[in-house]
This record gives C-alpha cells, structure tokens and sequence, in this order.
C-alpha cells in the first residue's frame, strides 16, 4: 500500500483550498502542506495501526500486523497457532484451594453472572480463570499493541 499518492492528493487539497485567496496565501499553503508531508505519512501509519488493531482484536486466531517496505506498508494477516487451553479433567478433584477477598459489589456481580450463566459462582469463576489464562497464553486481550518490522 503505498501512502504517498494519499499524501500528495491531501496536499493539492490544501493548495486547492488556498487559491481561493491570494499569491501570498497560495505560497503560504504551498509551503506548509510540503512541511506536513512527513506528518501527514505518519498520521497515515498511525491510522492503519489502529485499524490493524481493531480488525485483530476481533479475529479468532490471528492478528493484523502493519509491516513496512520502506515506507510503504503492509496489512499482513498472521494466523497464530491455537495452544491448548487449560482444562479441568474429568473426575480432577476440586482440591486446590483461594481466599479471595472482594468488595461487594464485585462479590454481587460475580454472583449474578454466575446465576445468569446457571452455574454455581465457583464454577463461573473457574470458568472465567481458565478463559483469561487461555486468552493470556495466546495474546488476546493485548489491545493497542503493535507489532511488526520494516524491510528497508
């Protein structure tokens, strides 16, 4: 994807827009849309990055990177390979043993999800603590982390 076609047409917009008034705003337009350039491409980066982001956070098993040529970039998708989830084996005796002190109303919230999934609260929560170790494991949930490398 190259941005410096983007770029440039952002830039004959702002000249575009400056005729409208005389030779020395035109030159002052002119001037300032060729100092923003860089700007304007990093601007242009952090935009992707962001897209990639969102559009990653909602994959299933993959993510969007933002990988640059340059400084050209690149949407790549990278599937991730799925790791085994932790699981309570059948017949695994509930053995091990927290306190955990909460304030109320997380203790109420927790109850009521609980209630509303119909299961017990112990089980909700055991539920809940294997599927935030699984997302941990496999790098969900990291929102608003970019990752890639540039080739130049």
């Amino acid at each position: 994807m190259q941005l410096d076609g983007h770029v440039q047409a952002i830039q004959t917009d702002l000249a575009a827009a400056a005729t409208l008034g005389d030779d020395a705003t035109a030159e002052a337009a002119r001037r300032l849309s060729e100092a923003l350039g860089s700007t304007l491409h990093l601007r242009l980066l952090d935009v992707l990055g962001e897209a990639a982001a969102e559009i990653g956070s909602q994959l299933g098993s993959g993510r969007v990177d933002v990988r640059l040529a340059g400084r050209d970039p690149e949407l790549v998708l990278v599937i991730e390979e799925p790791t085994d989830p932790i699981s309570v084996g059948a017949g695994e005796e509930l053995k091990g043993r927290i306190t955990l002190r909460l304030p109320e109303t997380i203790k109420a919230a927790v109850e009521a999800a609980a209630d509303r999934d119909g299961v017990s609260t112990n089980t909700w929560l055991i539920h809940t603590i294997t599927r935030a170790l699984h997302s941990a494991s496999t790098g969900k949930g990291r929102r608003n982390r970019l990752q890639g490398f540039a080739q130049g």
